[in-house]
């Protein structure tokens, strides 16, 4: 039954969204190789996240099992990432899962996906930001430097590490994607450099009695209302609990925040060479490097001290394990590789937030003037320093570290879509060219999905209010503006309803 143009239903096309690519106003520059890919993806991964959520994990959910909650939550995350990939091999287009679910599940799903990647990226490149700024006073401290980190702009205070970073990035990012992509190579050696050093010293100090009991007695745990129970437990009436089978499950949940980024990546298949081989590639080697390297950190910081005297920690960390083996000296190390970690992710996570907006912006659902792109830098420089604007003054002025738990829900509900996509593209559109397969199809693909929704029910329920409430925003903006101003809905761009071919039982 043909899908009408009127329909919130009706869908763009492979060729459409291929075709896009060569309009002059609108296009960007091929000149990312799978090496660029590969770094973006252990930049945007390897950050503060690295020295601390599995220590936070250990001390608060799993003990010495959240080394199972980092390959439950990597396992998680590579069945997504191949999902991404097939797609960006196919159709290798910015927008990411936005452009993805436009082809497979019709235009008022592609702008839910694109609405939570703004979500996400915005939120963790403000909530990094803010962190960033956190740090840079920590290293001031722990150097004996005395600069104030705020300046007061009459009532309210400015934190001026977060608009620094954020505004040099910017930039950056505004003269051309390739010098950003050198600038963040060099940051992303240094910082893994470091990580690896950490690494090796921490296992001079390694116990093993420190891994026993590897998987903590379950124990009840403390909290202060239904609202920040895990949804799952909140909606089975189960009392909640940290350590044993589900403080593990809740541990990957948890964890799963260090994985986040990979998507970004996918966001810049239309400015890679040879994305059908690069991409698959970049995505997926960036991710085998960033999981052996979460998972020798966990090692050392579960090897280190017992997880019981991190739980008693206010903030543990990797620098948390150091001190208490009385190993004061990492503590600069880390803050130094911290704050390397840390510029890198921002500058990924500004690119994937442009390039997403970029991508709705192109189709009409968001206005057509933010897509225009210079034609010296062949990047969408209003846009980007828009954004970086928006993002700096998030970070600069709000409590935005708050929020942290919506960046997982944002990631995880793209990461669902993506991979249900793969079986629907599969069988509506068995002839199109893909330089990567996800084995295994449909299996592996619908594992995936029903994968990320578990994770998705293991964060608190009220940032499953607090996500409902920006879906709710999200459907008013498509009611009020988008559906009008789209251009399939316009006719701008063919809806492929009538031109698809039959579902073919074979793939």
């Amino acid at each position: 039954m043909p899908i009408s143009n009127r329909s919130v239903l009706r869908r763009k096309s492979v060729e459409d969204s291929l075709a896009e690519v060569d309009d002059p106003d609108r296009s960007l520059r091929r000149s990312l190789t799978a090496w660029d890919l590969a770094v973006l993806g252990v930049a945007v991964a390897v950050g503060a996240g690295i020295f601390s959520v599995g220590a936070t994990a250990a001390a608060n959910h799993a003990g010495p099992a959240v080394i199972v909650s980092f390959l439950i939550a990597s396992i998680v995350c590579a069945l997504a990432i191949m999902c991404y990939a097939e797609f960006a091999s196919t159709l290798p287009v910015a927008g990411s899962a936005y452009t993805f679910s436009y082809a497979t599940a019709g235009e008022f799903v592609a702008w839910i996906i694109g609405w939570d990647l703004i979500l996400e990226m915005l939120l963790a490149a403000a909530v990094i930001a803010k962190f960033w700024g956190v740090y840079l006073s920590d290293a001031f401290g722990l150097f004996g430097i005395d600069v104030p980190t705020t300046v007061e702009l009459g009532p309210v205070d400015l934190e001026w590490g977060p608009v620094l970073v954020v505004g040099v990035f910017t930039a950056l990012l505004a003269v051309g994607t390739k010098l950003s992509t050198r600038v963040n190579s060099i940051f992303t050696i240094i910082k893994v450099g470091i990580t690896l050093f950490v690494i090796v010293a921490g296992f001079f100090y390694v116990r093993a009695e420190n891994y026993s009991p590897f998987v903590p007695p379950s124990q009840p745990a403390e909290s202060e209302s239904g609202l920040h129970q895990p949804l799952f437990a909140f909606l089975s009436g189960f009392d909640p609990s940290t350590y044993g089978v589900m403080g593990i499950l809740s541990g990957a949940a948890l964890v799963f925040f260090a994985f986040i980024g990979f998507d970004v990546v996918a966001t810049t298949a239309e400015e890679t060479k040879n994305p059908q081989r690069a991409v698959p590639r970049g995505i997926l080697g960036g991710l085998a490097i960033v999981t052996v390297l979460y998972i020798l950190v966990t090692v050392v910081v579960t090897g280190m001290v017992s997880y019981t005297e991190l739980a008693a920690s206010e903030s543990p960390s990797l620098t948390t394990a150091f001190v208490l083996v009385g190993a004061d000296w990492a503590g600069k190390v880390i803050s130094i590789g911290i704050l390397v970690g840390l510029t890198s992710v921002i500058m990924v996570l500004l690119l994937g937030l442009t390039r997403i907006v970029f991508a709705m912006s192109r189709d009409g659902l968001l206005p057509r003037g933010i897509s225009r792109t210079s034609h010296r830098y062949k990047t969408p420089v209003r846009l980007q320093v828009g954004a970086g604007i928006v993002v700096a003054l998030i970070a600069g002025l709000s409590k935005v570290e708050l929020l942290e738990e919506m960046i997982n829900i944002g990631t995880l509900s793209a990461f669902v879509l993506v991979s249900f996509g793969i079986p629907i593209l599969r069988r509506t559109r068995p002839d199109l060219t893909r330089g990567f397969k996800v084995p295994w199809s449909p299996v592996l693909p619908i594992v995936s999905g029903v994968a990320c929704l578990w994770l998705m029910s293991n964060l608190t329920t009220l940032t499953w209010v607090r996500f409902a409430a920006w879906l709710a925003l999200g459907v008013l903006i498509y009611a009020v503006y988008s559906y009008r101003h789209s251009r399939v809905g316009r006719g701008e761009a063919p809806d492929p309803a009538d031109t698809l071919p039959a579902p073919s039982g074979g793939h």
